[in-house]
């Protein structure tokens, strides 16, 4: 178990964690957010012993392991599968001890340990972990040094995971993953056995992965069970609840105060004056919640041109002439939402380039409306900001002869105030670059926005923003991104680039991610030979499924009945007063129990729902 008790640290004087305790069990997979800034990479430096806490402490059981990606990235002449082999120390050191011990006793020892580790297997869940992450078998015996540094950083991440601490911390780990490396990550940590704490605001990752959230907010930390949706109920319920409680103890601080200014000077009243005094400054009070300040994009928006804006008919593209891509029959109109699906590698920034006019068409014929303006945001722009600069001057040069209060207020449009404005770029966070950079990317109001993974160092806040401002914008929007939740909020058309195609992918985006995940077990039989392997559900197994279905649709219903009336009672004021602390106890418990079932339930509900859909289409 992981116990953080009472521990405070302050940056540059500003206090990041103030009294904050929580407690991880053993083996738990916990989400830790928070907004940008509020000091989530620095509690993992304070849990793995790299800064020093100026209050409580920090407890883990003796000799446990602590494993995070490092921030050196190997570039070295060893190979992908021998750098991660290496991150299991003890068995590298098992191994080398093999070659040279003499003692038979020793060498019995030595071939127990390495059998108990599963040191012959080593290699391959090394190299199965690297393909998940993306690399090929011929990949994975190239030198780290050949791979530039965000392929390098899956290399770190691959290395950790292998090497199983008894801790994991992750920071932001699919930052540097695609899609499909990001789903496979997902699922490995589930089947993880020991404890990770992982620091990410990618909702699908947090809502699939994780079995409780540890929330950083106000310099606390508070610890819910359940994953990111759950806790975002749990949350709107209690602020909701802290809210009106804050209210009733203000109006009534209001009419004490009101009784002492006055009655403090009449003699006859002047000690009971004196009693609600007291009674003032002995109230504990409890500040309402202040409501999020809403993280807005404001996309210009552009003038409606005829459809189509764009057309490709027998395209080819690629570098150097070799075509990447071949046999391009392609269109999009300004009402488009497109995702662009593929593995890395596969063409989809190619084609990105295309339709942003960075690439030429090296054959057959494309076509663009002649007033077509285009937006493009890739993550390494954020990194080809000019960091001595400020955002102001960032526009200024953009926007020459614009006023600067024009200029500010764009910049407060993409959530960068006044403060951020005049800050320069290298000192702003992630979050705030990305912001400049998509503002960049808008500013002539184009007609489509191409965007290749805009989330990234986006908090879970700005997340929202950024679907909201999309699905509010006029343009076409081609999307390459890793979240899913954004995908599959913004996207109504879905593009699969394979083999040097581009197709239409008429499936969802579950399906897209439950073909990636079985995409290493065997190939399933034919339609035909399942047909005739699997006897037909009888009417009365397909009737039973049926009553399932109806049983447990029903205790869902119920279990949703009895939440709302436990929220509405503990919305009440009158639940907090001293006298029924206890009663509130109870009630908040009965809550908490009612919620659980209500997940069991809800789970129970989706496989009964399963087995009958695939009942009636076997019959």
């Amino acid at each position: 178990m992981l116990k953080i008790e009472d521990i405070s640290y302050s940056v540059e004087g500003r206090p990041l964690l103030d009294a904050a305790s929580a407690m991880i069990p053993t083996g738990h997979k916990v989400g830790l957010i928070g907004r940008n800034g509020a000091g989530k990479t620095t509690l993992f430096h304070l849990i793995r012993g790299d800064l020093a806490l100026e209050g409580g402490a920090i407890s883990l059981p003796s000799r446990a392991r602590i494993g995070g990606v490092s921030q050196e990235v190997p570039s070295s002449e060893v190979s992908l599968l021998d750098t991660v082999l290496a991150a299991d120390t003890e068995r590298a050191t098992l191994l080398l001890e093999a070659e040279t011990a003499s003692e038979g006793a020793r060498i019995a020892e030595i071939q127990t340990r390495l059998a108990d580790i599963n040191a012959w297997s080593a290699e391959g869940r090394a190299s199965s972990i690297l393909k998940g992450l993306g690399f090929d078998a011929a990949e994975q015996r190239m030198p780290c040094s050949g791979f530039s540094g965000g392929w390098r950083m899956r290399v770190a991440l691959a290395a950790v995971l292998f090497a199983q601490p008894d801790l994991l911390l992750l920071d932001e780990p699919t930052n540097y993953l695609d899609l499909e490396g990001a789903l496979w990550l997902e699922n490995y940590l589930v089947k993880y056995p020991h404890t990770v704490i992982i620091i990410s605001h990618d909702r699908a990752l947090l809502n699939r992965s994780v079995g409780a959230i540890l929330h950083l907010e106000d310099k606390k930390l508070t610890y819910y069970t359940g994953p990111y949706d759950q806790f975002a109920r749990q949350r709107a319920e209690r602020r909701a609840m802290q809210a009106s409680l804050a209210k009733k103890q203000d109006a009534r601080k209001a009419h004490l105060q009101s009784f002492v200014d006055r009655f403090r000077a009449k003699a006859s009243k002047a000690k009971q004056a004196q009693a609600r005094l007291k009674m003032i400054e002995r109230m504990d009070m409890i500040a309402a919640p202040e409501e999020a300040a809403r993280r807005v994009f404001t996309f210009p928006e552009p003038e409606e041109l005829s459809p189509p804006i764009i057309r490709i008919e027998g395209g080819e593209v690629g570098y150097n002439g070799t075509a990447v891509l071949k046999r391009l029959d392609l269109r999009i109109d300004q009402d488009d939402r497109i995702a662009l699906l593929g593995k890395n590698g596969q063409g989809k920034s190619t084609l990105s380039k295309l339709l942003s006019d960075r690439l030429p068409c090296m054959a057959g014929k494309l076509t663009r409306s002649s007033k077509l303006r285009i937006g493009y945001f890739a993550q390494h722009q954020v990194d080809e900001l000019y960091i001595e600069e400020t955002p102001l001057q960032h526009l200024q040069r953009e926007r020459p002869g614009t006023m600067q209060s024009k200029l500010r207020a764009q910049l407060a449009g993409f959530g960068l105030g006044p403060d951020q404005a005049e800050t320069p770029v290298g000192r702003l966070s992630g979050g705030q670059k990305a912001r400049l950079s998509l503002l960049l990317a808008t500013l002539d109001a184009p007609h489509m926005l191409i965007l290749d993974e805009p989330t990234n160092h986006l908090d879970i806040e700005s997340r929202e923003a950024l679907v909201e401002a999309l699905t509010s914008y006029s343009g076409a929007v081609i999307l390459v991104s890793h979240d899913m939740h954004l995908l599959s909020l913004v996207a109504d058309r879905l593009w699969l680039i394979k083999d040097g195609a581009v197709i239409p992918y008429e499936e969802d985006l579950e399906a897209y991610r439950k073909m990636l995940l079985s995409s290493n077990k065997p190939e399933a039989k034919s339609k035909a030979s399942a047909k005739k392997d699997k006897p037909r559900p009888s009417r009365d197994q397909i009737l039973g499924l049926r009553g399932d279905v109806r049983t447990c649709e029903a205790r869902v219903s119920k279990l949703n009945e009895m939440r709302d009336k436990l929220a509405k009672k503990l919305g009440d004021p009158a639940m907090y007063q001293p006298e029924k602390i206890v009663e509130s106890e109870v009630w908040q418990k009965k809550y908490s129990e009612v919620m659980n079932a209500l997940e069991r339930a809800e789970t129970l509900w989706m496989t009964a729902l399963e087995k009958l859909d695939k009942a009636e289409n076997q019959a």
